[in-house]
Parts: C-alpha cells; structure tokens; sequence
C-alpha cells in the first residue's frame, strides 16, 4: 500500500476509535476519483442507509457529492435517524466531502 493510502487510513483509524467511543450512528464518507459513497453506520457496525454516485449522470464533482448529502439526509430521516457523528475516512473536510456534509445537515442531519 502506497503511503498516500496508509496516511489516510491512519487517521480514519483515529476517527473511528474515537466515535466509538460516543456509541452513535456515523455518517461514512468514501470518494473515488469518479464516485463518492455515502452510509450511514450503526455502533454495531451495521449498514443502515447508504447512497452513492453510482448511476448519476454527473459524477466526481462537488455538486454529485451535494446530491448524495441530500440523498442520505433524506433516507436517514425516513429511517428515524436524526443524530449522527462525521466519519469523513482519513478525507480532509474540503472540497467534495466538505459538500456532502454541508448537504447532509442542511437535509435534516444533526452532527
């Protein structure tokens, strides 16, 4: 593994020790050069409500990634979930992930 990658994943080791911690729901971000992925995860490690760039027409750019904000957000409150803690995956919180979330919280998601 590239040391790019291990830097990445160290960090998001970090983060998600610490959220587990709290024993909330996290909200997971993963972003591909073309795609960005979005779940949402409870304490016990279940997938609760996801949403990806998959199948969109515009993808790999900040405004797909606000789409997917808005997508979680709203399967999230369907699902009764209205509290979570920001997982962003070793990402700096710029750019398409800074989108997403700002997305998320304006669709009703409280972190």
């Amino acid at each position: 593994m590239n040391e790019k990658k291990e830097s990445r994943l160290r960090r998001a080791r970090r983060a998600r020790a610490k959220i587990s911690e709290l024993r909330v729901n996290r909200l997971t971000v993963y972003r591909s050069p073309r795609h960005i992925y979005a779940q949402i995860i409870s304490p016990d490690n279940k997938i609760l409500v996801t949403a990806s760039s998959l199948g969109e027409k515009k993808t790999g750019n900040v405004d797909s990634a606000a789409e997917i904000g808005k997508k979680i957000a709203e399967k999230a409150k369907s699902a009764g979930i209205t509290k979570v803690a920001f997982d962003r995956s070793g990402y700096r919180y710029h750019g398409r992930v800074k989108a997403l979330a700002e997305a998320a919280r304006e669709g009703g998601l409280e972190f």
